[in-house]
């Protein structure tokens, strides 16, 4: 059942996918941090079985909540920009968008207007993927702007413009080695080399938008009825030298795994 702190009442009904596309705690290669493995082609966003759904709950959270899921600095504008024209040219080459100068109709035949003077607030209306956009600032990088519609336990204006080891704060397994092996590694992305990773939990809960605040803990899952991952991808983009994070959320019934897959999941969040 939903946690009634942090049920969103425009989601009544779970939005579930039928599977999961990989297992992250199985596979040895993206369990353990960072688990960073290279994107095949154009494979940094995805389009999946969830997408109506998915689609119109980001629709009701912007008209409805714009403040709480959409922010950018001054700063981050430019890097916004260019990944609104990357992201329109990639709607271009997909199946299922019809693009035109003025507006894209989805795969779920809703036309949405193209407006380049509110370019995240656009996008997230385009795809399943939250967009964070990380900038170099001193030693790290910062988070200058997002469109964050399914936060797992965080909240976008807290963390805007802070460093990433003041967003995974209080993370206890981001400690300061494994931030700089994460600067190093932002460093290291290459303009069409992204990256990606999968996080893995269990919830009780079937809710994707769960923000909360440093030091308010989400419930602890009893009966793990639901496993929720997110798929996240590293992209540069070529001319403002900005990092996307991308984070495309699955939320699956428990049972769609084995009970031998299910028993080491809860074996690794625990």
């Amino acid at each position: 059942m939903a946690d009634p702190m942090h049920a969103d009442p425009m989601q009544a009904d779970p939005i579930l996918q039928d599977r999961l596309p990989h297992l992250p705690w199985i596979d040895a290669r993206t369990r353990r941090l960072p688990g960073i493995q290279p994107v095949k082609g154009r494979d940094w966003l995805r389009i999946d079985e969830a997408y109506a759904a998915q689609m119109a709950l980001r629709d009701r959270l912007i008209a409805q909540q714009p403040g709480a899921v959409h922010a950018l600095l001054p700063k981050a504008r430019p890097a916004a920009d260019e990944l609104y024209g990357a992201m329109l040219d990639w709607l271009r080459g997909t199946s299922g968008f019809s693009v035109t100068d003025s507006a894209v109709t989805r795969p779920d035949g809703i036309a949405i207007a193209l407006d380049p003077a509110n370019p995240l607030l656009t996008l997230g209306r385009l795809v399943q993927e939250d967009l964070c956009l990380m900038q170099r600032a001193g030693a790290e990088y910062a988070l200058t702007g997002a469109i964050l519609c399914f936060p797992a336990s965080w909240s976008l204006d807290q963390k805007l413009g802070r460093p990433l080891t003041g967003i995974h704060h209080p993370v206890p397994a981001y400690d300061p080695d494994l931030a700089r092996r994460v600067a190093r590694l932002f460093d290291a992305i290459r303009p069409g080399q992204p990256l990606w990773r999968m996080n893995y939990l269990t919830y009780d809960d079937f809710v994707l938008h769960q923000p909360r605040r440093e030091g308010e803990k989400r419930p602890r899952p009893t009966d793990h009825v639901f496993i929720r991952c997110e798929r996240q991808c590293l992209v540069r983009l070529p001319r403002t030298e900005a990092v996307v994070f991308t984070i495309h959320t699955y939320v699956v019934e428990a049972s769609t795994v084995t009970s031998d897959q299910l028993a080491a999941l809860r074996e690794a969040v625990h």
